[in-house]
């Protein structure tokens, strides 16, 4: 699974909102993850513009929350919503032969949004774990689960992407 990873977008301490609600599943997509060899990624959104206050580098609120189980120093940052246009993320993508993404985080309408609509454009398999995403506004996360597989993207929980690798694993092809 060496060319899967895990990518695990903005959960940092100025996107408070909603988050403490998936943490767990998050951390528990993480060990799954880690069992399995994938790579761990983490962005991290830094907010260059004059005049916010929000995803400063180098401050508290751009960190990434405490609760959040780091296990692999794969952290990148970006400065656009969309993952990809970190270079060193692509870079690390290329450099691994990374061509599938199991997508956790927040914000469900922005980074995560663009990042998983950009993938499945550039070719990549992309599953977003329904369970382990938020967004500031929840109401919309049901319109935006269906636009994530409108784009391309396949969208499960986090325990049928655990019971589809068991069923795999046992020679199954049933979830």
């Amino acid at each position: 699974m060496k060319n899967s990873a895990l990518v695990v977008i903005d959960l940092q301490n100025d996107i408070t909102k909603n988050y403490k609600e998936i943490i767990t599943k998050v951390n528990e997509a993480i060990d799954w993850a880690e069992q399995k060899g994938l790579w761990i990624v983490y962005i991290q959104h830094n907010n260059l513009s004059a005049g916010t206050r929000t995803f400063k580098p180098g401050t508290r609120g751009a960190e990434l929350v405490p609760e959040l189980n780091v296990v692999s120093n794969h952290i990148f940052t970006k400065v656009k919503s969309n993952a990809l246009t970190s270079e060193a993320f692509t870079a690390f993508i290329q450099e691994h032969e990374i061509s599938e993404f199991y997508v956790v985080g927040a914000d469900a309408a922005a980074c995560i949004k663009s990042t998983c609509y950009n993938m499945t454009k550039s070719g990549y398999a992309v599953h977003v774990l329904s369970d382990c995403i938020t967004s500031y506004d929840k109401k919309k996360l049901p319109e935006l689960l269906a636009y994530y597989e409108s784009k391309g993207c396949e969208v499960l929980a986090l325990s049928d992407v655990k019971g589809r690798r068991a069923s795999q694993r046992n020679g199954s092809d049933d979830l």
